[in-house]
C-alpha cells in the first residue's frame, strides 16, 4: 500500500460508520475521482481492505495500520465484526 503524497490537503470527511451503518456502495468496487486520495481511519475493531487494479491487494487495517485510497483505483472494504471507521478525502493544494 502506498503512502499519502506530501503536502495534500485534506477536505472533506465522512460520518463515523460501524458495520451496521457502512454504505452498501462502500462493501463492493468504487473508486474515487482523478486527483482524489483518501485514508481509511479504523477508530475501532478491524477492516479488510482490497484494492482491485491493477492487481488485487488485501490487507487487514485497524487503529494502527490505515488504509491509503489511490485516486481513481477500485477498490472495497469488508468489516471484520465490530468496527467504527471513517474516511478522509484528500486534494492537492492549490497553487
Amino acid at each position: 500500500m502506498k503512502d499519502l503524497p506530501l503536502k495534500l490537503r485534506p477536505y472533506k470527511r465522512t460520518p463515523e460508520f460501524t458495520e451496521l451503518s457502512v454504505p452498501q456502495a462502500l462493501l463492493r468496487s468504487h473508486s474515487t475521482k482523478s486527483g482524489t486520495w483518501g485514508k481509511i481511519v479504523v477508530l475501532k475493531g478491524h477492516l479488510t481492505y482490497r484494492i482491485l487494479e491493477p492487481d488485487i491487494e488485501e490487507m487487514q487495517l485497524d487503529s494502527t495500520h490505515p488504509g491509503v485510497i489511490e485516486p481513481a483505483i477500485c477498490h472495497e472494504i469488508e468489516p471484520c465484526g465490530e468496527v467504527t471507521f471513517y474516511v478522509q478525502f484528500y486534494s492537492q493544494p492549490i497553487a
